[in-house]
This record gives C-alpha cells, sequence and structure tokens, in this order.
C-alpha cells in the first residue's frame, strides 16, 4: 500500500477515535464559537490571519474558550512553517531543535517559522530568554498560550515585542449550539449513536459549563457514552443524565493567578463598599474554589481596620476572633465563621481616618526625620535621667479632669500638625465629640487659672 495513503487512512481514525471536543475543534475562522471582539470580521487578528501577516501573539484566557484553536487556525492558513510545543512537558532542547530547523528553513527556502506554545506561561525565566533574540530576529514567530494573566507570568520583554489578545467565556448559547452539533452531526459529532438531547438539558450544561467550551463537550460525550437505549432505541440525554456528568461547575480560579487577585480584590471592595451580599458571594467563589480560609481571614482583618477603623472598633474585634476560630475549626464549618465576620465588616459604619493617619505620619517622617521628643515625654526610669532632664515638667493625664492635659507631646517642630481626623461615621462621630469636648474644657480651665 502507498505510505501516503496509509498515512491518511491512519490519520482519519485517529481522528474518529479522538475525544469528542478535539474532534468538534473550529477548522476555520468562520467555526469559532464566540470571541467577536477580536476575530470579528473587522478586527486585526481576523485581518492578519486571512492575509497570512501574523506578527508574535499571546492568547490569554480561561480553559476551553478557543486559544489552541486559534492557533490551530493559523496553522490550517499560513503559508508559514507551523510547529507546536507544550511548555508543561518541553525543555531547552526542544527550544533549540525549533530554532536550528526555523534557521535552516529560513536558509534555504525564505519561509517563516510559527512557534506555537501551549501553557506559555509554564516556562520558567531562563526558558523564555532564551527566545527572546529569535522572536526578535524574526527566526520565529511566537503564538503562546495561557490561562494566566500574562503581565504575571510573561517576561516583560517577550510581552513587549507580542501583541496580547484576551479571549473570553464563550456565550452560553454558542455552547449550546455546539453542543446540539456535537449530539446530531455525524461526521465530526455522535450524530451515529443516534442520541437525542432535551432542551432542558441543553440549557443546564451550556449554563454550568461556565463558558468552557471543552468542559461541555466532555459532559456530553460521557453522557451518550454511559447512557443505555431507551424502548426506541435511541439514547436520551435528559436534564439528570446531564446533571450527572458535570455535577460541579468548573471554577476558573488559581491561587496565584489573576483569578486569585481579581476575586480577591472583589471582595475586599465589597466589603469597603458595605455591599453584604456582593462579599459573602466572593466569599463563596474563594471557598468554592479551595482558597486558604487563614488568607481569607487576614484580608477580612486587614479591612475591619483599614476601611471600618473607629467608625466601628468591634469589627476588628470580631475579625480578629474570626480568624482565630478558623484555623481552629477548619471547613467545611470555617465557611460560616467567615461570612459572619465578611458581612459584620461589610455591614458595619466606614472610615479610613485611622489608616489616613499613619500614611501621613509615615510620609512626615520619611520628610523630616527623627525629630527631638519633647524632654518631658523622654523615659525618666533610670539613674541620672533627671540631671539630663528626662521626664521633668511632664504632667500626668489622671491627675486632670477628663484624664486630659494640655502639653506638647509632638516634637516642637510638629506643633499643630494633625495626623489623626475622626470622622463623622459611627463611633468615630463620638470620638471626635469627646476629642472636641475635653479640648474645649480643657482650654476653658487654663484660661480660668491664669485669669
Amino acid at each position: 500500500m502507498d505510505l501516503n495513503i496509509f498515512d491518511y487512512m491512519r490519520s482519519n481514525d485517529m481522528e474518529k477515535e479522538a475525544p469528542l471536543a478535539a474532534r468538534m475543534r473550529p477548522r476555520t475562522l468562520d467555526e469559532v464559537a464566540g470571541q467577536e471582539h477580536i476575530i470579528g470580521k473587522d478586527k486585526l487578528l481576523y485581518r492578519a490571519i486571512k492575509a497570512d501577516k501574523i506578527s508574535s501573539v499571546i492568547f490569554y484566557g480561561p480553559p476551553g474558550t478557543g486559544k489552541t484553536t486559534l492557533a490551530k487556525v493559523i496553522a490550517s492558513t499560513t503559508s508559514a512553517e507551523f510547529t507546536q510545543i507544550n511548555a508543561t512537558v518541553a525543555g531547552k532542547k526542544d527550544m533549540e531543535e525549533v530554532v536550528a530547523k526555523a534557521k535552516e528553513i529560513q536558509g534555504m527556502y525564505g519561509k517563516r517559522t510559527i512557534l506555537f506554545i501551549d501553557e506559555i506561561h509554564r516556562f520558567n525565566k531562563a526558558q523564555q530568554d532564551y527566545l527572546l533574540p529569535f522572536v526578535e530576529d524574526g527566526t520565529v514567530i511566537l503564538i503562546g498560550a495561557t490561562t494566566e494573566n500574562p503581565y504575571f507570568e510573561v517576561n516583560g520583554a517577550l510581552l513587549s515585542r507580542s501583541i496580547i489578545f484576551e479571549l473570553k467565556p464563550i456565550p452560553m448559547e454558542a455552547v449550546r449550539e455546539l453542543l446540539k452539533k456535537a449530539v446530531y452531526d455525524t461526521e465530526r459529532g455522535m450524530g451515529a449513536y443516534e442520541a437525542v438531547i432535551d432542551e432542558d438539558a441543553l440549557d443546564f450544561l451550556a449554563d454550568i459549563s461556565g463558558g468552557d467550551a471543552r468542559h461541555a463537550l466532555n459532559a456530553i460525550e460521557l453522557g451518550i457514552m454511559s447512557t443505555g437505549r431507551g424502548d426506541d432505541g435511541k439514547i436520551h440525554i435528559t436534564l439528570d443524565v446531564a446533571q450527572e456528568c458535570i455535577q460541579k461547575r468548573a471554577a476558573r480560579y488559581d491561587k496565584s493567578g489573576d483569578n486569585h487577585y481579581d476575586t480577591i480584590s472583589a471582595f475586599i471592595k465589597s466589603m469597603r463598599g458595605s455591599d453584604p451580599d456582593a462579599a459573602v458571594y466572593y466569599l463563596a467563589r474563594m471557598l468554592y474554589a479551595g482558597e486558604n480560609v487563614a488568607f481569607v481571614a487576614r484580608r477580612i482583618m486587614i479591612c475591619a481596620a483599614e476601611d471600618v477603623g473607629n467608625a466601628d472598633p468591634q469589627a476588628l474585634v470580631v475579625a480578629t476572633n474570626a480568624s482565630l476560630a478558623v484555623e481552629r475549626i477548619g471547613m467545611p464549618e470555617a465557611q460560616i465563621i467567615l461570612a459572619q465576620a465578611a458581612a459584620y465588616v461589610a455591614s458595619a459604619p466606614k472610615s479610613n481616618s485611622s489608616s489616613e493617619a499613619v500614611f501621613r505620619a509615615m510620609e512626615e517622617v520619611g520628610r523630616t526625620g527623627n525629630l527631638p521628643i519633647p524632654t518631658h515625654l523622654q523615659d525618666a526610669h533610670y539613674k541620672g535621667a533627671a540631671k539630663l532632664g528626662r521626664g521633668t515638667g511632664y504632667k500626668y493625664a489622671h491627675d486632670y479632669p477628663n484624664h486630659y492635659v494640655k502639653q506638647q507631646y509632638l516634637p516642637y517642630e510638629l506643633d499643630g500638625k494633625e495626623f489623626y481626623r475622626p470622622s463623622g461615621n459611627g463611633y468615630e462621630a463620638k470620638i471626635r465629640e469627646h476629642m472636641q469636648r475635653i479640648k474645649k474644657e480643657e482650654n476653658e480651665r487654663q484660661k480660668t487659672q491664669n485669669a
């Protein structure tokens, strides 16, 4: 048998045996689901692929949104040599071989080489640095794919030489249509199995997949392969079957990536913004994805001090006790404690006066340095302190009305400086009222005394 024919037959057999998600992978730009914001007919990427003028790019987005698909589409349309490696298994030797072959092809045929690196964030700094000169001189055109924010995971030098395209979760309706095609298509889908899928099952899978087409297709394949035929000889994918095949919504969350930072940022801002519903929602997302409860508890404590402050001093007490409790109890009960603390902090009156006070004071210290401390405030509990004037003239506050006496506390150079400015919110309004009252009464007392 002719070798080329044998290879063709073997590739067809392998394609038929491939997972459904691989068989249903779009072959052209027009088949790609979603991502109109980057591959619409008037968009740069669409025009570059059609004209075979692709430059180095990085595709960034959640799993199952089409990063590898776009690379495969480019591979099928480009006149350039196309080679692919996966950063989870490839090493420097693999890249050296790619570069050597690219130089040879460029020298002999004048053809470019496109290097597709899947999971490029898995490469360490040295591996990424190795690629840089070859990307810069055009030996290879880089296409990187990553689920992690490239601004965290990819070297700045490579980023500056690449265009970053962010892929979004595939819209629910597009996933729904893809699933329907997968069930009934006889060429690339599972139409030969004579399965039928109920509308509510379609809606459920399209929704719970969270925009991850691969996740949805894997579920539908499992459902068809594991479900017996009904009395009519067909495989029925009902809502019950669908729920069994994809029991948990895919959580796009990496504790070292930008989903982590985005979610904790939203959590903190919701507490600061006095929205307990949103705070508890983002808490649930973090816990669902397996976030460290101690980390969450620390963020609640920080928010209690920074954003609630003395408007409700009890917030820090609640947050601190919650932190101690979750370390002793652990999950799943820790979620109840964290929810109580997050809801309390979110619902509490807000003031950042304390944090602003220390920021102002730090700025002052940075500007003026270690100014002399008034001698009457200095330590007098050692032999010879009095001879140096240490502590002399200090007024003990508790000996005076309201347990307050006016004297110089700040360095003399900072006399009159104000760092802490209590707000009018919550308990801090009482603090402000109290401070104003005792200062007023002290001034009146001193006026009477001097009269």
